[in-house]
């Protein structure tokens, strides 16, 4: 997976698009950037792997319906067109346009934040983290307990459709939905939007449009958050979205200065 620069496009799609042969954009979360022609790629474990937890009939129609109708539905959208030139993550970035949004965004924020959402889970998942990971999350929310009563209740919460988030925000970067200096922060969006457009690191995310639980727990979603942080999370994962993001972070800074010594 991958994120784009600080900069979130406001004035429409054609400036937004004139500065990307000059601008090298940064990938951020924890993978290699992807392109169009934008491709379904599966789940890192068979469709029956996090039973009981989540079912196979549950994976299979999410994955392999409302999934695949993102991607199907993208790569349609933007054929042709300036976007299918961009990474994934730029053409959240780009039709996000400051909360202005452009018809391809829902599709692609959808498309990459299900992909984002499967390598989140593992077999055998939950647990404790370890690490500077643990360390973080006991020093910016007080216990490892208490970041999980945090992330549960943004979840829990989120009016409708949406998500929940543990991302990482780099100390110094100003952003208007935070005004503390912590690093690890729990959000929540509504719908299709993530964090990438507001600049943050994504590092944990868990799915609460009703599609994504309702066959196994109806219209139970806190058992369904319950379940996903005691089962299910890869810490694996997060932990290494997070070193990721740390090490992306200090080559940003170290850009920013030699940039202003110019």
């Amino acid at each position: 997976m991958a994120f784009a620069t600080s900069t979130v496009p406001g004035e429409g799609l054609s400036r937004a698009l004139q500065g990307t042969n000059q601008t090298q954009w940064k990938t951020k979360s924890g993978a290699g950037k992807v392109s169009a022609n934008f491709e379904l790629k599966p789940p890192p474990y068979p469709m029956n792997a996090l039973e009981p937890h989540m079912s196979k009939e549950t994976l299979e129609f999410h994955w392999g319906k409302h999934h695949r109708t993102y991607v199907d539905n993208l790569n349609k959208q933007i054929n042709g067109t300036e976007l299918d030139r961009l990474t994934l993550e730029d053409v959240i970035v780009a039709t996000y346009n400051k909360g202005d949004t452009l018809p391809a965004f829902n599709n692609a924020a959808q498309a990459w934040n299900h992909e984002f959402f499967w390598e989140s889970m593992k077999p055998g998942g939950g647990g404790k983290p370890s690490g500077e990971l643990l360390q973080l999350l006991e020093r910016d929310f007080g216990s490892f307990e208490e970041f999980v009563a945090e992330f549960k209740a943004a979840a829990a919460t989120q009016f409708g459709s949406g998500w929940a988030w543990l991302v990482y925000k780099p100390r110094g970067l100003e952003v208007g939905n935070t005004t503390d200096d912590k690093e690890l922060v729990v959000l929540k969006s509504p719908n299709a939007v993530n964090p990438l457009v507001w600049d943050y690191y994504p590092l944990l995310t868990i799915d609460v449009w009703e599609h994504a639980y309702y066959l196994d727990y109806q219209n139970r979603r806190p058992d369904y958050v319950s379940i996903f942080m005691e089962n299910l999370v890869s810490w694996e994962a997060v932990s290494q979205r997070l070193e990721i993001a740390k090490a992306e972070t200090a080559e940003r800074e170290n850009k920013e200065k030699r940039d202003s010594n110019l």
